[in-house]
């Protein structure tokens, strides 16, 4: 899938959240595990762009020609050819259409991430995510609600894709997130949310308002203006709104013209929409996709990468697939438990790519007392990992996470441990060599007893011989079979007791101090080394 450059028309919108009949939602985890988890891109920072809004407004529409800029840019890199496309080039991308019923439900992401270096050397990949409309004759109050918390809970960047102007409304749909950022500055660092970028469609007003970042700014700044007369429940919505976001930003539209307004049979032609609009939309997409422009997924400061997201959207699912919404109280919870997963996922990752350095696939075979040593060591360097990742809920919440992530740690040494045995080839054959000894060393007595003349003992020792070879023929189909295991375990057991009397007879009291000592503590001069 990376390995050559995906075309527009090649993608698709992935469904990662499903509306259900009965006014749910359900998580597509099988989907969303395929595309974040890709190796290309999940230890990426994630810069996710969300378009949210009233339906029928356009949405998808204007994500469309955030992907031709996005393959443009960023895949084909074909800079002297206009990003915004051909003139009588129909848009493609995200499923849209004309008309008055919706097109798009639950939340969509756009099937080929875009993976991008910033300015400043950092790697990130580019997720774009479309989502149901709101306020159609189909959907509640509460789904309405849910699509808009989950795409502004997901995102760095959310787009709020309204039409003409800022409704008191408007910034009401807002108040769920206020009241969870106001919760969330009282145990975290930073602000809770990125980017909030207000995209007002068929501005009316330009004699009052330019259109553009200028004009919307100048707009957004009396809309959000705190006033001594304002209701004290609208001065502090608009204060806790400013608090809640790093940045909040608003464009102005102009609207695309007639044909796109009234044609059944547009299609998305940059001939059919006007000059003023595209005039505008160069300006609008470099502004929220440009590398310099592009901005991050942080919790607690630190970036979300790709990986993490599964974390955070199996959380946010859970609090919000009840029958009512859930208090920001509960939001700020499923919060915390993404951020500790991601940090336990984490901590994981280091301890296995160390242990897969000291005893991986490709490594040989390391005595038991090293192999406890490097576990130990390389235990400590993941908890510490953990540890330094800032996390939410504070030192309480993060002990719970740490004892199932010690716990879980403690699991994979036991497999790795397994899979170091399974390279020792002395304890792997020993029990067939210790029966094929005895049929060597009976076959030369039974010589011996033929030289003497001792018939019977001679085809005595000769039965035994062949007896052990036969036992060893049992154990090795024991083994490569699967079946008669007790046998198999038998015949070692067996084979255990014959070594245990040939050493006490070869060694006699000094027997005991010839057994490897068990694993203990690594010295210092071990911790040295390590």
């Amino acid at each position: 899938m990376s390995g050559s450059i995906p075309s527009v028309e090649s993608g698709w919108g992935i469904q990662v959240v499903v509306p259900g009949p009965d006014h749910t939602f359900t998580l597509n985890e099988e989907a969303l595990s395929a595309l974040l988890l890709r190796d290309d891109v999940k230890d990426r920072a994630a810069v996710v762009v969300s378009v949210a809004g009233a339906f029928r407004k356009g949405k998808s529409f204007i994500l469309d020609f955030f992907l031709r800029y996005m393959h443009s840019q960023y895949n084909t890199k074909d800079y002297k050819v206009e990003w915004m496309g051909a003139e009588d080039e129909p848009l493609k991308g995200f499923k849209w259409r004309g008309g008055s019923d919706r097109e798009t439900t639950g939340l969509l992401l756009w099937s080929h991430p875009f993976k991008v270096t910033r300015p400043d050397g950092d790697e990130v990949v580019v997720f774009l995510m479309d989502t149901q409309g709101t306020f159609d004759s189909e959907s509640t109050v509460k789904d309405n609600a849910t699509v808009f918390a989950l795409s502004t809970m997901i995102s760095s960047v959310q787009i709020y894709n309204l039409s003409q102007n800022i409704e008191e409304d408007d910034l009401q749909h807002l108040q769920l997130f206020t009241d969870y950022g106001r919760l969330a500055k009282e145990n975290s660092i930073g602000k809770p949310f990125q980017k909030l970028q207000f995209l007002i469609r068929d501005w009316n007003y330009p004699y009052e308002y330019q259109y553009g970042a200028e004009g919307g700014q100048m707009y957004l700044s009396k809309i959000l203006q705190v006033e001594e007369r304002q209701h004290e429940e609208l001065r502090n919505l608009r204060m806790y709104i400013t608090s809640t976001f790093d940045e909040i930003a608003c464009f102005l539209m102009p609207h695309p013209g007639m044909t796109v307004a009234t044609h059944r049979e547009f299609n998305g032609k940059l001939t059919d929409i006007s000059e003023e609009f595209k005039s505008e939309l160069k300006k609008l997409v470099p502004m929220i996709l440009a590398p310099e422009n592009l901005v991050p997924k942080l919790i607690e400061g630190q970036k979300v990468k790709a990986k993490d997201l599964l974390h955070i959207f199996k959380a946010y699912m859970k609090v919000f697939s009840g029958n009512e919404l859930p208090e920001p109280k509960s939001i700020l919870e499923a919060t915390a438990e993404a951020n500790n997963l991601s940090a336990c996922a984490e901590a994981q990752d280091v301890y296995k790519t160390l242990m897969e350095e000291v005893c991986g696939g490709s490594r040989p075979y390391i005595q038991p007392h090293q192999l406890e040593q490097e576990h130990t060591r390389i235990m400590n360097k993941a908890l510490h990992a953990f540890e330094n990742k800032k996390k939410m809920g504070g030192d309480e919440r993060s002990s719970g996470y740490k004892k199932k992530l010690e716990a879980e740690l403690e699991e994979l040494y036991t497999q790795y441990r397994a899979h170091n045995e399974g390279k020792n080839l002395y304890k792997m054959f020993k029990t067939p060599s210790v029966f094929l000894m005895l049929a060597v060393v009976l076959f030369l007595f039974s010589v011996f007893a033929d030289m003497l003349g001792i018939q019977s003992l001679r085809n005595l020792l000769q039965m035994l011989a062949m007896g052990c070879l036969g036992m060893s023929a049992v154990w090795l189909y024991a083994k490569l079979s699967g079946r008669i295991r007790e046998t198999g375990e038998w015949l070692d057991e067996t084979a255990d007791t014959v070594l245990d009397l040939l050493r006490n007879q070869a060694l006699g009291p000094h027997a005991n101090q010839m057994h490897v000592p068990p694993a203990g503590p690594a010295t210092s001069q071990d911790k040295k080394s390590s």
